[in-house]
């Protein structure tokens, strides 16, 4: 229960039935409550954990009412609509209460949609890179000038933004489970990656529940809108023959030219989007590796289609800044090159991490498996790695996926001795990559939390 000094909460006294409940207290919860609250609902907020200090002074400063530790069922249940945050899963028995009395449930990103005004969205998902392609369109459109937010699955609450500093133009990283509880919510852009089996833990071990949850991106989009996806991706264009969606299709590709859309030829990327066309040389790119070209392409047509002017597409695609713990350049160590990629929580990433490495490495692998087929990467392992280090609580599906496949495997427990261990398998000349293929939960509180334990241990070396 809710044991914060400044808003007391009487759990003995009739509690008031009906309003708002959000689900679930982190980033986009308490986004969601405080957005509500400005909107005149009457809001109630609850967390089965306990609250971060900064997120109960919101509530506390917004007047809202929260508990923590655990739910009033009865007060949850008499709710006109619950907001549910993105992590918690359909299976938790209280959801499936609600599900069965049938209270709606929206996600906070389409209660932020009801209030954006005339705003119009970037929205960006896929299995894979969507995190480094919302924050290069961010970048273009500031380096264009634009009025923007970065917001969404990137770690900013969408619902917060609209409510305290509202923008023309939002750029939204948005995941699968966000999508999920949806009704209305409906993107100007919409950005398609890739899709590749992730999370499957949360659908049922279903890939087409997987893929269906993707593609809600555009199921409300007309043909004012922009649907940009990789033709390249056959799982994409599998759905799309069945759904043929009503939208203005921009298509990108590495293997065949499109009129419409991106392709790269050679060495040079081409955008024909309006009138005005865009080429640029591959080299040019900040971001370096195959995915990237991907990412980059897509990038480029969204920016397109906000009409910003090719020199600035090409000026902010050469200055972009790669991101924290994805493929993050550590220190060279007596020779031996250092890269953060902890953000890889699925086999698909470290597919691309390995993918884009020419020297031997020794990979540091394992936490939480999704479910996950380490098949996809065994050629690449073969091919590349030299050793493999475990740093997660049971390594027993990396042994036995790879153990006939790599000479030398050793189990860790932490970042430090995994840090050693690697180093010391490692000779001048060699890569020491983290990239992990699975959630950080079992010894870390996320993935970011890993990669810098990782860097500080690489620092201690």
């Amino acid at each position: 229960m809710n044991n914060n000094n400044d808003m007391p909460i009487n759990i003995s006294s009739p509690l008031k039935a009906g309003g708002l409940v959000i689900l679930g207290g982190g980033e986009s919860g308490v986004g969601a409550a405080i957005l509500a609250k400005q909107k005149g609902y009457a809001v109630f907020l609850s967390d089965g954990g306990l609250l971060h200090e900064t997120y109960k002074k919101e509530l506390a400063d917004n007047n809202i009412e929260f508990e923590e530790g655990g739910h009033t069922e009865e007060r949850i249940l008499s709710a006109d609509e619950i907001v549910k945050s993105p992590g918690i899963p359909e299976k938790n028995e209280l959801v499936q209460k609600i599900r069965k009395k049938g209270i709606p449930v929206i996600s906070e990103i389409e209660l932020a949609y009801r209030y954006k005004g005339d705003s119009k969205i970037v929205a960006i998902t896929g299995s894979n890179g969507k995190t480094t392609t919302t924050s290069l369109i961010y970048h273009i459109v500031k380096v264009a000038g634009l009025d923007a937010a970065l917001v969404g699955n990137i770690g900013y609450s969408f619902a917060k933004q609209v409510a305290e500093n509202p923008k023309p133009l939002y750029v939204a990283e948005i995941s699968s489970f966000q999508l999920d509880d949806i009704k209305q919510f409906r993107p100007d852009i919409a950005v398609l990656l890739n899709i590749t089996e992730d999370h499957l833990d949360r659908y049922d071990y279903k890939f087409e529940n997987y893929i269906n949850s993707k593609f809600r991106i555009i199921e409300n989009q007309t043909n004012d809108d922009y649907f940009i996806y990789s033709l390249d991706d056959e799982v994409i264009t599998k759905k799309l023959q069945t759904l043929k969606p009503n939208t203005n299709q921009l298509p990108f590709s590495m293997k065949q030219e499109v009129k419409k859309g991106g392709y790269i030829k050679g060495d040079q990327m081409m955008l024909r989007i309006q009138e005005e066309r865009v080429s640029m040389s591959i080299y040019d790119f900040a971001l370096k590796g195959k995915h990237n070209q991907y990412n980059t392409m897509a990038a480029g047509i969204a920016a397109s289609t906000l009409d910003i002017r090719k020199e600035k597409i090409r000026e902010a695609v050469k200055t972009f800044q790669g991101l924290e713990h994805r493929m993050e350049f550590v220190a060279t160590v007596r020779g031996v090159d250092f890269y953060n990629d902890s953000k890889a929580t699925n086999v698909n990433s470290t597919w691309y991490a390995l993918e884009s490495l020419e020297k031997p490495i020794i990979l540091i692998l394992g936490g939480v498996d999704k479910g996950n087929d380490y098949s996809l990467i065994e050629d690449l392992v073969k091919e590349k790695v030299k050793a493999i280090v475990c740093m997660g609580t049971d390594n027993k599906k990396i042994h036995g996926a790879f153990d006939q496949v790599v000479k030398t495997i050793v189990d860790t427990q932490n970042a430090k001795d995994a840090v050693d261990a690697a180093f010391h398998l490692g000779a001048k000349g060699d890569t020491v990559l983290l990239s992990p293929a699975c959630a950080s939960f079992d010894l870390f509180k996320n993935y970011s939390d890993r990669g810098n334990q990782f860097k500080e241990a690489v620092k201690e070396l």
